[in-house]
């Protein structure tokens, strides 16, 4: 099932350096594109199907052509690693093992774009990811693929590395560009969007590490290659991280398009001590779980997701069995979203964590039964309600544990119920 598309070079060693990449590859598209017209490059990437793997999966050649022509403002390119969704760890390895396939990527990218500057927003926690992904930079620039003559050509580029300060919320692409900018990392409103104001108030591009990273590829070998991979909407590979308990948890590379639970048998070995399968969460804590039942007939591909009431999201797998007690899963992510919220918004601020005192007080057995309704309504009325998503990041994933495990909070509120009875 496994492929290697992204993850090539993963498992060589040393290929974080430029001389071993070198001689498996790297850079070896930039003959190609630099003989091409900057709108020849989008076009390439949006026939091959590519999607953002940040979690919305937006087309990423379709989001190019939103910049707006002839600008005389600087056009800027930020790639987002900040990877801060629970359950996601696949951005990293390319940080470590393959980082000039990122660069590679940022290259072909920024000459598609006509951007002359590139930042790399990478999370604070990240430091020996920082470290090599600097020192490959480091060694791009010696070699002349970055600096003011990429590779001979007459195209210049300058890459930076800016590290975060660990706010789940600057993964959110308008408050990654007011961290960028020195600003608290809060969201704007949208419109304008980032591509006609972002970063500095100039038109700008923000896309994830593997979505970048996934160019040399499509531009070595074409549309069409990697379209073989996948389905008709959900075109290539993804880096799949499956946590939780199963026998193998890591990081694989797969096609889209695989049944979820093949995936979890062959690839991550099923689940420990064979218990029963209670749960997935699909695609970090932020998409709705999927039951037992449900995932029968789950693919691991965006329609696929959609049709069953969830997302892809960022390919973040976390796999429940039977041992996992609901309500305090739930409890530990509202209380992280509650946690993350920049305070920007009411709904947000006040909202999580008046639904966190909720599901500890039913945590507590002092819980009833209207308090799981008024939790469903305090979904209903803090999602969407806000600036960004984050909110809604809690309440979508929180309304579908109380929809499809009601029995367990039910369990908790009976059990306070007798306790009371027999005081």
């Amino acid at each position: 099932m496994q492929v290697k598309v992204l993850s090539a070079k993963f498992d060589i060693p040393d290929a974080n350096t430029l001389e071993v990449a070198k001689k498996h590859g790297a850079y070896a598209t930039l003959d190609k594109i630099f003989a091409m017209q900057p709108e020849e490059v989008t076009e390439i990437v949006k026939e091959s199907g590519l999607r953002g793997r940040g979690g919305a999966g937006f087309p990423t050649g379709l989001k190019w052509t939103f910049l707006p022509k002839d600008t005389d403002k600087p056009v800027y390119l930020a790639v987002n690693s900040d990877e801060s969704e629970p359950a996601t760890f696949k951005d990293r390895y390319i940080l470590v093992r393959d980082p000039h396939l990122l660069i590679e990527g940022i290259i072909i990218c920024c000459y598609a774009i006509r951007s002359h500057a590139a930042y790399i927003y990478i999370r604070g926690e990240y430091t020996s990811q920082v470290k090599v992904l600097q020192a490959a930079i480091d060694e791009a620039y010696a070699a002349g693929y970055l600096g003011e003559s990429v590779a001979g050509f007459d195209f210049q580029l300058d890459v930076t590395v800016h590290r975060g300060a660990g706010a789940y919320i600057c993964g959110e692409e308008t408050a990654l560009l007011e961290s960028v900018e020195g600003k608290k990392g809060q969201p704007r409103s949208k419109p304008p969007f980032p591509a006609v104001e972002g970063l500095y108030g100039c038109p700008t591009i923000i896309n994830n590490v593997q979505s970048i990273s996934s160019l040399p590829f499509i531009l070595a070998n074409g549309a069409a290659a990697y379209k073989a991979y996948g389905t008709e909407k959900s075109a290539g590979t993804h880096l799949f991280g499956i946590s939780g308990l199963v026998k193998k948890p890591g990081m694989y590379e797969l096609p889209f398009g695989l049944p979820i639970l093949d995936v979890l048998e062959q690839v991550a070995g099923g689940l420990r001590d064979n218990r029963t399968l209670k749960g997935i969460i699909p695609g970090g804590s932020s998409t709705p779980v999927l039951t037992a039942e449900e995932a029968k007939t789950v693919t691991l591909d965006y329609e696929s997701m959609a049709a069953h009431g969830t997302m892809f999201g960022s390919g973040g797998i976390v796999v429940l069995d039977d041992t996992v007690d609901i309500v305090k899963l739930v409890e530990n992510l509202i209380h992280f979203y509650h946690h993350e919220s920049c305070g920007q918004c009411t709904p947000c601020r006040e909202g999580l964590g008046w639904m966190l005192k909720i599901v500890q007080k039913i945590l507590n057995y002092e819980g009833t039964m209207a308090d799981i309704d008024l939790l469903l309504e305090l979904c209903d009325n803090i999602e969407m309600k806000t600036v960004c998503v984050l909110s809604a990041a809690c309440t979508m994933s929180t309304r579908s544990y109380l929809n499809k495990f009601r029995s367990e909070f039910e369990a908790y509120i009976a059990h306070s119920a007798s306790k009371h009875a027999t005081m």
